[in-house]
C-alpha cells in the first residue's frame, strides 16, 4: 500500500474506536514539521465546543480580548490588516463572533465564553509504512519530543520492527505496527509523556558538527496547542472526492468516506485523478465524518437574539 493509503488507514482505524482524528497539520511553532496524523483526546468542556461550530475558530480570536460581553470594535483589538479583517469575517461565518452596529461603527463580540478545557490532549501519530525507507524519520521525531508539543508521539508502520529500528528512534515514542487492510493495531512499544507544560527545544537544522535549536517558552507552546486543536477539529481527515467517473467511495476498517481510483487501484485526492473531465460520484464526507466521530456537524450554534439589538444590524 501507497503511504497515503496507509495514512487513511490509521486515521480510519483510530476513527472506528471513537477518536476525534485529523491528518496534515502543523506541528512546530516556528519551522515547517507537518504531522501525518493527530489525535484529540476531549476534556471536560469538549460539548461546549461542540455547540458553538464545526469549523476552526480563527487563532487570532482566540487570542484576543473578545469576550461574549461588552461589544469590541475589531480594528481596536485586532488591527486593520486584510488578515485581521479576513479573521474576523471567517468568525463571522462560522458562528463564534456576531456583529452589532452602534453609531454607525461596526462592533463584534463572542457567541459564547471559548471553553479553554474543551481538549484534554493532544496525540501525534508519524506514518512510515516501510522502515526500510525511513527518510527523515529520526530528525522528525526528535523534533517532536525535544519541543513537546504533543502529549504523546506514535511511529505506525506496516514494518515488522526489530531492535534495530528501536534503537534508531527516541525511547519517548511509542511504535504501532498496523495492518493497512483493517487498520487494527499492535503495540511494539508504549511512548513516555511529554512534558508539554514545559519550555521545549525546537530542532531547526542540522549541519555538520552542530544542531540549530530554538527554545519554545510554555506560553507559546500552550497557544500553540490550541492552534492545532482548532485546526484539527475543523479539518478532520478525509479529502475531496476528484471528479471522476473511475473514482468510486470506499472504506477501509468499515469507515466510509475515501475516493477509490478503479484505474489506478488506489485511494486518491483530487490532484492523483485522472484528467477526464467527467463528473465522479457525489460523497458527503462530512457525514460520514459525524457518524463515526465525536464531531458534531451543523451544531445549532450559541448565537443569542438580545433585545434591541436588531436596530443595531448591519
Amino acid at each position: 500500500m501507497r503511504e497515503f493509503g496507509f495514512e487513511l488507514a490509521v486515521c480510519a482505524g483510530l476513527e472506528r474506536d471513537g477518536r476525534l482524528v485529523a491528518r496534515q497539520l502543523s506541528g512546530a511553532v516556528h519551522g515547517s514539521r507537518i504531522v501525518d496524523c493527530v489525535v484529540i483526546e476531549p476534556g471536560p468542556a469538549f460539548d461546549k465546543r461542540t455547540r458553538i461550530t464545526d469549523q476552526t475558530i480563527p487563532p487570532q480570536l482566540l487570542e484576543a480580548s473578545i469576550g461574549p460581553g461588552t461589544p469590541r470594535r475589531p480594528s481596536d483589538i485586532l488591527g486593520d490588516s486584510s488578515y485581521a479583517r479576513e479573521a474576523v469575517e471567517t468568525g463571522l461565518a462560522c458562528g463564534y463572533l456576531v456583529r452589532e452596529r452602534r453609531d454607525g461603527q461596526a462592533y463584534v463580540r463572542a457567541t459564547a465564553r471559548y471553553p479553554a478545557d474543551w481538549f484534554d490532549g493532544l496525540v501525534a501519530i508519524e506514518n512510515k509504512p516501510d522502515l526500510g525507507q525511513p527518510g527523515e524519520l529520526q530528525r522528525q521525531l526528535r523534533t517532536d519530543v525535544s519541543l513537546a508539543l504533543f502529549d504523546r508521539v506514535w511511529l505506525a508502520t506496516a514494518s515488522h520492527v526489530t531492535g534495530a529500528h528501536l534503537n534508531r528512534i527516541p525511547e519517548a515514542v511509542g511504535v504501532w505496527r498496523i495492518n493497512p487492510e483493517t487498520g487494527e493495531r499492535t503495540i511494539v512499544r508504549e511512548p513516555t509523556p511529554l512534558p508539554t507544560e514545559e519550555p521545549g527545544l525546537e530542532l531547526r537544522a542540522r549541519h555538520a558538527g552542530r544542531v540549530d535549536v530554538r527554545p519554545v517558552d510554555a506560553a507559546a507552546k500552550h497557544r500553540y496547542r490550541r492552534r492545532i486543536a482548532e485546526r484539527a477539529y475543523g479539518k478532520g481527515w478525509r479529502v475531496p472526492f476528484p471528479d471522476c467517473p473511475a473514482v468510486e467511495e470506499r472504506s477501509v476498517a468499515g469507515v466510509g468516506g475515501l475516493a477509490y481510483c478503479t484505474r489506478q487501484e488506489r485511494f486518491v485526492r483530487p490532484a492523483d485523478a485522472c484528467d477526464c473531465a467527467r463528473a465522479g460520484p457525489d460523497v458527503d464526507t462530512d457525514a460520514r465524518r459525524a457518524e463515526h466521530s465525536p464531531w458534531v456537524r451543523n451544531p445549532a450554534g450559541t448565537r443569542r437574539r438580545q433585545a434591541g439589538l436588531d436596530r443595531y444590524r448591519s
